[in-house]
């Protein structure tokens, strides 16, 4: 079973071809691009290289979320994009998970750290066996320092690992190479799903954020202030 899988969610962006477990071929590049002007490239080199063409694929696959608003948007649209063309599966599976699944076969609790910004990171915690301990969630770095307290050995991964080594988490980095997404990771989190009865079509595919996109955010706190200030004033005004 042929899978495409994708991973855009950070800086990092991966794509990876598999035949079920079996890593044919693996394209990261970790340079700061715009997925909008890599991914592509990236996807039609590996099919070239392999072979293949997008009608071979039995299954096209990316990471749904937590992370980049952009580059989650990216990786979801372009996998629906050849899902509706090639009329396959797509698969969305949780960007967290699949980091997880970069440490596979460490022994110790595996937590998957993506950077949220603010002293904050996108987190879920889980099992040397990859079982969940917690959802995904975004979560401030010192909350998550004291929930591991009582574990003996922990591993991070992803590009929240400075956030939370600084918020106070004691814990093993990842090897760098381990450290950022994987295409494959993703494909075989999907390969998971599909085995579970999982068939997602392109309609269906959605991004998930956990939180409000930053100008949002912002906007908001400017309402909120703005509300705040005007209440004040009419405190003072009634005093």
């Amino acid at each position: 079973m042929l899978i495409l899988s994708i991973d855009s969610s950070a800086v990092a962006g991966s794509v990876a071809l598999c035949d079920g477990e079996r890593l044919l071929s693996e394209y990261t590049v970790n340079l700061g691009n715009t997925h909008s002007e890599t991914l592509l490239p990236m996807i039609e080199h590996i099919l070239k290289l392999s072979g293949y063409t997008t009608d071979d694929i039995d299954i096209f696959a990316c990471s749904e979320g937590p992370g980049s608003f952009t580059g989650i948007r990216i990786g979801a649209a372009t996998i629906k994009g050849l899902a509706f063309s090639t009329g396959k599966p797509c698969i969305g599976v949780s960007t967290l998970e699949a980091l997880a699944y970069n440490l596979c076969g460490f022994d110790g609790i595996i937590c998957p750290v993506m950077n949220a910004r603010r002293g904050q990171v996108y987190n879920a915690v889980f099992d040397k066996d990859l079982n969940r301990l917690t959802e995904d969630r975004a979560i401030a770095a010192s909350d998550l320092a004291r929930e591991l307290e009582n574990y003996d050995r922990v591993y991070l991964c992803g590009d929240g690992t400075r956030v939370a080594l600084d918020g106070g988490v004691h814990a093993i980095a990842a090897p760098e190479r381990l450290l950022h997404q994987s295409g494959y990771s993703v494909a075989q989190c999907a390969l998971k799903k599909f085995a579970l009865g999982v068939r997602t079509g392109d309609t269906e595919l959605a991004p998930v954020y956990l939180r409000l996109p930053q100008a949002e955010r912002v906007r908001l706190e400017k309402i909120s202030g703005s509300i705040e200030s005007n209440e004040r004033i009419l405190q003072n005004e009634t005093h």
